[in-house]
């Protein structure tokens, strides 16, 4: 008999609550997945407010939940086991979905499991293509996180081969949207305006690819700082800013660097999988370059559907569900979150 994972997500900006069942063959199976964002209370800001996420997530958590069940068809009493996202993130908004999740779990005389963040965004996986193939290289692409992972098994032996040492992809895109006054978060208008535009029209910098460099770190810095001076060397002599090119060729540099450095590590690690997730992954060029370089390495690439890479419940009840079925011991009901919760750290 399947058992019922309820999913609580609070890191950043987004309040998500999924419902999974995990069945006795190893999959898990997507019940509900339903996501209350506060964006647009950041937007004017530029970036996330943690005061206003925090109270937002307050705001939204019952009623994100209330929906969850009722898109499953499922009362609370049909819950087995309660995840949360313990870390990495926002110390206000993790506090908010660690209490109402212990709330719940107290309540309902269940396991709790406080999980990791970024391991969930791997686990996400599963509920689309099935079982991860161990071991398997996750490249995982968002707002705060750029990293190359090892995973040995999603429950407990996740490997960190490489991070960024600056700004985070997602990041850069914010920072470069704003440059071209495009909309926040900067992702989906960038690829957009991209589309327009010719990748090769400006030679903007792949950060840490000199021979020195460490060979599966990323920075993203650089590329951002060169796409500012360019825009105000362009402004300086009177030129209107191409805004499809500037996006085209910083995207063709970012997605560039992101493919290579991860084929190049399936491919010296002899792993035949690559799973691509985080916010960033919903990205055009990033999917269409990653599946054109594992074709020709000969790596299997699988990337979840938009839905599934942005931060959601549903990848927090994925997680739970397979440290559950690995018989891990559940979290103590003190549990804390942990906002640099480091990503080798599965299972608090």
């Amino acid at each position: 008999m399947a058992k019922i994972i309820m999913g609580i997500e609070s890191s950043c900006d987004e309040t998500g609550v999924g419902l999974v069942a995990a069945h006795d063959d190893g999959t898990v199976e997507l019940l509900a997945d339903e996501v209350a964002s506060s964006v647009e209370q950041h937007a004017r800001f530029g970036g996330v407010v943690p005061e206003i996420a925090s109270r937002a997530h307050l705001e939204a958590m019952v009623p994100t939940t209330r929906r969850a069940f009722d898109t499953a068809g499922l009362s609370m009493s049909d819950v087995d086991a309660v995840a949360v996202t313990a870390g990495p993130g926002l110390a206000g908004a993790l506090l908010v979905g660690v209490s109402a999740a212990k709330a719940y779990a107290a309540a309902l005389d269940v396991p709790l499991y406080g999980v990791n963040h970024l391991a969930g965004h791997i686990a996400v996986d599963t509920l689309q293509h099935g079982p991860l193939p161990t071991p398997c290289l996750a490249l995982l692409v968002s707002g705060g996180h750029t990293q190359l992972l090892r995973v040995d098994d999603i429950a407990g032996a996740i490997t960190e081969l490489g991070s960024t040492v600056d700004d985070a992809a997602g990041e850069a895109y914010d920072k470069v949207a704003r440059l071209l006054d495009l909309p926040y978060p900067g992702g989906p208008p960038i690829d957009k305006a991209a589309r327009d535009g010719d990748p090769e029209a400006i030679a903007f910098p792949r950060g840490m690819t000199g021979p020195r460099d460490a060979p599966f770190d990323f920075s993203f810095s650089g590329v951002k700082t060169a796409v500012a001076r360019w825009v105000e060397s362009a402004q300086a002599r009177g030129e209107q800013v191409p805004v499809a090119d500037v996006a085209a060729s910083f995207q063709e540099a970012v997605a560039d660097v992101l493919t290579a450095k991860a084929v190049r590590a399936a491919t010296e690690a002899g792993i035949g999988t690559l799973v691509v997730s985080g916010g960033v992954a919903a990205n055009s060029r990033l999917s269409a370059l990653a599946r054109e370089r594992c074709a020709d390495a000969g790596i299997e690439l699988r990337i979840p559907r938009p839905r599934l890479c942005t931060d959601n419940g549903a990848m927090i009840a994925a997680l739970g569900a397979h440290v559950a079925a690995a018989g891990h011991k559940p979290s103590a009901l003190d549990l804390s979150a942990n906002p640099g919760l480091p990503v080798d750290t599965v299972l608090v």
